[in-house]
């Protein structure tokens, strides 16, 4: 079975196109004319191993929230098609993920519930021109799309790009071990017997 998928969203702030495979080896290409996102967005393919390829086209003349939220939404649509019924999968993923000083934990449940607890704090607003409050925004669209429970917490650090840096790397390692086929559960893991 393939778990691969392509979403598209044209909006009148945005074009997007994400092609995403959950059994893939972690290849990124990504334009979202965003460098710092598209570093980040690379974090998340490298680290769970999946292909990611995102075009996106936004209204940045404004600011990025529209192309941050909107590739997330993509994503997260992307990832609740690929994934399928949830047969066979591990369903519960979990990381922690140091860089430097930095330290944070990513907790998903892809239960088809969708909820974000994000505990980020940023020591100071911007990490270059990129205002950090559209990380929780993306996060946010993850998770309502892609029907995802996801707990976010950056433990401790003094660097934005450090500790955004973590959290991205610990959502794709939390990622690819919830996808992550179960070879003792062929079934739905959940007692419902549906997620």
């Amino acid at each position: 079975m393939k778990r691969n998928t392509v979403v598209e969203r044209v909006t009148k702030e945005t074009d997007i196109r994400v092609e995403l495979n959950l059994d893939g080896t972690g290849a990124a290409d990504l334009d979202t004319g965003i460098p710092f996102f598209d570093h980040m967005l690379e974090q998340i393919a490298r680290h769970g191993l999946i292909d990611l390829n995102i075009r996106a086209k936004g209204d940045l003349e404004i600011d990025a929230h529209h192309t941050v939220e909107d590739v997330g939404i993509c994503i997260g649509e992307a990832l609740h098609d690929a994934i399928g019924d949830k047969a066979g999968i591990m369903r519960y993923g979990h990381a922690y993920v140091p860089l430097d000083e930095a330290l944070s934990r990513v907790v998903l449940d892809l239960s088809g519930r969708p909820g974000l607890e994000y505990h980020v704090n940023f020591p100071k607003e911007r990490v270059g021109d990129f205002d950090v409050d559209l990380f929780k925004e993306f996060f946010q669209a993850v998770c309502n799309h892609g029907r995802i429970t996801l707990h976010i917490d950056a433990l401790r650090g003094a660097n934005n790009h450090h500790i955004i840096e973590t959290v991205f790397k610990a959502f794709g390692r939390a990622l690819r071990q919830a996808v992550s086929k179960d070879p003792r559960q062929p079934g739905i893991p959940s007692t419902k017997g549906a997620l």
